[in-house]
């Protein structure tokens, strides 16, 4: 039976790491601060945002809250945008997604400082994560690292398939096992053989947006099986874009839906903006 990798446990140790940096960097009279911009009231938009508001306050970050009606003009948001990227006491700047029709995501994201872009969507937070420079790392694959890292997941010389190739999850995620040495190969709907490819994984990676897509004779015996999605089913419960019954007898490690990646998304969100304070000294 596979390990279970506890997203839960993990992302926990992270922030009461991070409160400890916290607690040091008051110390020196330096406060984080988190500005967090929410236009409209998206329900799964007003959940996370109000666990981002609980995480900011257990460690210790300051977080500010900039709840805008629907309506909210593009001129309104970008003003605000720049504004908080003026101001010294702004260590992070985060608009939840996604926003009102009305709005262009990428322009919106664009105007963010990719020295307070801590979620790290810009295109120059991209571009230094693909040449190895410091700067801002995609939340979500910050943490499938951290997983495989706590877990004691080996990744120098394995095989790693990534399924899926968005620019949130797929691509980061495949530079940063690059990074971690790890031989990547990135499947998406348009690979042909897939099940031969991700037969050959040691460790898979399985960011594709369809519930329950990955059954057991797609995992290698052994593999450590990373599930990045989350839906809910037609009984309406919680599940990924791995069949977990299926998949869990057959990997070596495997992360449930949820309780695996999801937590550590905010845990390393709360990273960055601990990091921000020393992106932003250099």
């Amino acid at each position: 039976m596979a390990i279970r990798i506890d997203g839960k446990a993990i992302s926990a140790q992270i922030k009461d790491e991070l409160k400890e940096k916290v607690a040091a960097y008051r110390q020196q009279g330096v406060e984080i601060t988190l500005a967090v911009i929410q236009v409209g009231n998206d329900p799964a938009s007003s959940v996370y945002v109000g666990n981002k508001k609980k995480a900011c306050e257990y460690i210790g970050i300051r977080s500010l809250a900039y709840e805008l009606p629907e309506e909210t003009s593009r001129k309104e948001l970008l003003d605000l945008i720049a504004e908080l990227n003026g101001r010294a006491d702004v260590n992070g700047i985060l608009v939840q997604l996604p926003l009102p029709k009305h709005l262009n995501e990428e322009e919106v994201l664009l105007a963010i400082s990719p020295l307070k872009d801590v979620d790290g969507f810009h295109p120059v937070n991209v571009g230094n994560l693909s040449i190895g420079r410091k700067g801002f790392v995609s939340c979500t694959p910050a943490g499938v690292i951290e997983l495989l890292k706590r877990t004691g997941i080996e990744m120098e010389g394995k095989e790693c398939v990534v399924l899926g190739r968005s620019n949130i999850v797929g691509k980061p995620m495949s530079m940063l096992m690059l990074r971690e040495n790890a031989t990547v190969t990135v499947c998406h709907s348009r690979t042909k053989n897939l099940k031969e490819i991700t037969k050959r994984a040691d460790i898979l990676i399985v960011a594709i947006g369809k519930p329950c897509f990955v059954t057991a004779d797609y995992v290698k015996p052994g593999a450590a099986v990373i599930d990045v999605g989350i839906h809910r089913n037609e009984d309406n419960k919680l599940c990924g874009d791995v069949a977990f019954a299926q998949v869990e007898p057959v990997a070596g490690a495997i992360t449930p839906v949820p309780g695996g990646v999801g937590p550590m998304t905010i845990a390393m969100l709360m990273k960055n903006c601990v990091e921000s304070v020393n992106l932003q000294k250099s």
